[in-house]
């Protein structure tokens, strides 16, 4: 078995199913060195009216289209988009939905920091979300701070 990240359910499988089997978890040596990490409380409500008013099927496809392609380096992902996307040189996460777990928060989060590159995460946050916020801090042994009103440039970028 390979991968990245290796959450709960995937540990279960293994255990219940495979007879010795050879495990190759990189999840040890994932980090989030170097990244900057944030969080903003905003009302459910506000992400969904954000969603729908600003982002039509159509628009989101074209956006991810130009994004693969370098035309845009702006990408916000919903959960729709948290797995099977592999881009490099992201210097900026934004995480509309929080994640659940920290195996998610450190897949998506990681990818702003690869490579020994600076990073800058930021995390919407609802009132349930912030039980997730505290676990995955813990989990991460990492401090996810309240947005200030200005981001420095410098932490993200060189």
């Amino acid at each position: 078995m390979f991968s990245a990240t290796f959450p709960v359910t995937v540990k279960d499988f293994k255990d219940r199913y495979l007879k010795k089997p050879y495990v190759i978890n990189l999840m040890d040596e994932l980090t989030l060195k170097g990244i900057t990490q944030y969080y903003a409380f905003v009302e459910e409500r506000q992400k969904v009216h954000c969603l729908n008013t600003l982002f039509s099927k159509d628009h989101r496809n074209r956006v991810f289209h130009d994004f693969r392609n370098g035309a845009c380096r702006n990408l916000v992902c919903t959960d729709l988009f948290t797995r099977g996307i592999d881009i490099q040189a992201v210097n900026v996460v934004i995480n509309f939905d929080f994640p659940k777990n920290s195996e998610t928060y450190l897949h998506r989060v990681g990818r702003s920091g690869r490579f020994g590159h600076l990073g800058l995460a930021v995390n919407l946050i609802t009132y349930e979300d912030r039980f997730n916020l505290y676990r995955i801090e813990q989990e991460l042994g990492t401090e996810i701070k309240q947005i200030p009103p200005h981001i420095d440039q410098a932490i993200y970028c060189r």
